[in-house]
């Protein structure tokens, strides 16, 4: 189960897709299709990761060891 999280589409009352990923607080896409809404979803997510990964980055000592983790 690498990277995978959680997509939820339902169909909007004006007409395409929205979508949102319950794992990832404020996090939403919408698009004309399922696979637009997928996909801004996916670059919602990303650029909550991003900003909340600069923002802890902020003000920590040079020393601090940074390395990954596989999920």
């Amino acid at each position: 189960m690498k990277g995978e999280l959680t997509a939820i589409i339902e169909q909007s009352p004006e007409g395409g897709y929205w979508a949102i990923c319950p794992e990832v607080p404020g996090a939403n896409g919408q698009g004309e299709t399922v696979e637009e809404a997928k996909e801004n979803l996916r670059e919602a997510v990303i650029l909550i990761f991003e900003d909340r990964l600069e923002d802890i980055k902020r003000g920590l000592p040079s020393d601090v060891i940074q390395d990954k983790i596989a999920i």
